[in-house]
């Protein structure tokens, strides 16, 4: 055993070298969740385009639809959403009016016979809404597009408001996937980044769920909190592991207090360094792998049975604002404050602050105020991005059918990003591939296909 432990360690100090000297630790880079990244999104984008965008949504398509509710009970320090708190179910009540008023907005402009591939609730925290309120939302929503076949309706549960009466509210609405947030089970880490939450309750939400038939569960988890050692995160990994979800997300934590004020009050000093964050990775991803979760990507782990899982088996893997994703519908249209949608022609962002969302829906308007439109550049260079990301592999023959560019013009692409990271990834007639064993730079190649300026935002670490 001592000879094996010694072994792993050695090799994880090469490779963390190599890394070292290909500049992870120094590197800040975007997420890639779209491109281009929001940054550089302009006001060239608006309720127009929004409405133009939508009705030119093919009848009869599945699409995503995303229902942003900003609002939490306490504010977590750590968390860089757009958020606000609330101890009252008054602004909440408030909110719902309006988000249901642009949901008929959006009924007037949709093409006939929509379906939803995919409806997902985010936060913020979903389960502030009282148990009416849910029912009221989903019948307001279904008034609009049916489920799809085979659809996922999903929500983001805070195991610290949820009861027996949301959990049925949301089963009998068609809810069939639950995703809990989970960060940390140890209590000291909790407490710095303002975020308690026992295991025994997280538990507790978990059999709720469970025993109201909801069969597939998400949980998500953060690597690179203040106090968190190796130890730590794995008492972590190994209790969430109790709760059997089928789809884990491990998540770097992103310290970006000049973007989320409330990061100031975590500890900078008592933050890891970048290279004990990608120990404590690789220490949490050996625990996944070991208990037969399949690596997707660069940071999720799925169940064999998990649509993540076939989806990547299938080569169907996608990435979007919510991270990976098994979801292929043609649009992703996003409903409340901040949200953001995606369509074949651009990005379209609504106002993030409440108020000014709420202002323009109550005039009749859809709140969009930044966006992006597509080039054909865009399209090519996103998708070369995406298959890095999800496949870590580019298809030249897949580029030059949908994009109707050259093979060189790809090529040169390629030697690009080859050359700055020391011909590692390896050029192929079939394409361009990067090695599983250096899988933490892929942010960073995924950089070198960027054609936009990234001094615009400051990025998270790229570990």
């Amino acid at each position: 055993m001592l000879d094996r432990n010694f072994n792993s360690t050695l090799i994880r100090m090469t490779k963390h070298t190599q890394l070292s000297r290909l500049g992870l630790f120094d590197a800040r880079v975007p997420r890639y969740t779209s491109y281009p990244t929001s940054p550089h999104f302009s006001n060239d984008v608006g309720a127009s385009e929004f409405v133009d965008w939508t009705k030119s949504i093919s009848e009869g398509s599945e699409i995503s639809l995303y229902l942003h509710v900003p609002f939490c009970r306490h504010l977590c320090w750590f968390c860089a959403c757009r958020t606000q708190g609330t101890q009252s179910v008054e602004p909440v009540r408030a909110y719902l009016e309006t988000l249901i008023a642009e949901i008929k907005l959006l009924k007037k402009i949709l093409p006939r016979d929509i379906s939803l591939s995919r409806l997902h609730w985010g936060g913020g925290t979903p389960t502030l809404l009282a148990p009416d309120m849910m029912t009221e939302l989903a019948e307001a929503v279904f008034d609009v597009a049916p489920m799809a076949k085979d659809g996922e309706f999903s929500v983001e549960i805070d195991p610290n408001e949820i009861d027996q009466e949301r959990v049925h509210a949301l089963a009998d609405a068609g809810m069939n996937r639950a995703s809990i947030g989970v960060q940390d089970f140890d209590p000291e880490i909790q407490k710095v980044i303002g975020r308690i939450q026992s295991y025994e309750v997280t538990k507790e939400a978990a059999d709720m769920l469970r025993a109201q038939g909801i069969k597939s569960l998400n949980a998500d988890i953060l690597y690179g909190l203040p106090f968190q050692t190796n130890e730590k995160i794995t008492q972590s990994v190994e209790k969430l592991l109790e709760l059997k979800p089928d789809r884990v997300a491990l998540y770097g934590y992103a310290h970006v207090p000049w973007m989320a004020k409330r990061q100031q009050l975590i500890p900078a000093e008592a933050l890891p360094e970048p290279t004990d964050r990608l120990t404590l990775f690789e220490t949490a991803r050996d625990i996944f792998i070991a208990h037969e979760y399949a690596e997707i990507g660069i940071d999720h782990f799925a169940l064999e049975t998990d649509g993540l899982a076939t989806s990547q088996k299938a080569g169907k893997l996608r990435r979007n604002f919510q991270g990976y994703t098994d979801d292929n519908s043609v649009a992703l249209i996003g409903l409340g404050a901040s949200s953001i949608s995606r369509f074949p022609q651009g990005f379209a962002q609504h106002a993030s602050a409440t108020s000014a969302y709420t202002k323009h829906v109550r005039n009749g308007e859809f709140a969009t105020h930044r966006g992006h439109k597509f080039s054909s550049e865009d399209r090519l260079r996103a998708r070369m991005i995406e298959a890095l990301m999800c496949d870590f592999k580019i298809n030249t023959a897949e580029m030059m059918e949908r994009f109707d560019v050259s093979r060189d013009t790809i090529e040169a692409m390629y030697q690009v990003a080859a050359d700055d990271f020391e011909g590692i990834p390896v050029i192929t007639d079939e394409g361009f591939s990067v090695p599983a064993e250096i899988a933490p730079l892929m942010r960073m190649i995924a950089r070198s296909f960027d054609a936009y300026d990234l001094s615009k935002a400051g990025h998270s670490s790229a570990v």
